[in-house]
């Protein structure tokens, strides 16, 4: 489960292309935004301790954010990993694992795997059966 993430991104309008559109496919409200900074979701409280909050921010000048680094994102179902996936395709994302079953990680363990525009792997996940 995420509480909140913070990435950094070298692109700004790439990011935001790509972020808004897979958001949206996964029902996620942006929240707030400025030339440098994109936020999603809400942030969790002690009301709400389930929410879940993304911060997209600039990177510093001449600064490469990290290749590795790997977000998973709740999706409500298996259509929402898939609008996900093809979303993130159409707004400037690279395939990294087609939405599909990973039982190697339990039996209804749905996903799809993209890398953004920055070079960050992003996941939907979702964990009822089909």
């Amino acid at each position: 489960m995420l509480d909140h993430v913070s990435i950094a991104v070298d692109d700004m309008a790439a990011a935001r292309r790509f972020y808004d559109a897979t958001m949206a496919a996964l029902g996620i409200a942006k929240v707030g935004e400025s030339k440098d900074w994109l936020g999603y979701g809400e942030r969790c409280d002690a009301r709400r301790p389930a929410l879940t909050y993304l911060s997209v921010r600039l990177a510093a000048a001449g600064a490469t954010p990290e290749p590795a680094r790997h977000w998973a994102f709740k999706a409500a179902d298996r259509a929402a990993v898939d609008a996900f996936w093809r979303a993130g395709l159409a707004a400037g994302g690279t395939d990294d694992g087609a939405p599909g079953p990973r039982p190697h990680y339990h039996a209804d363990y749905y996903a799809a795997f993209l890398l953004d525009p920055a070079g960050n792997r992003v996941e939907a996940v979702c964990h009822r059966a089909g």
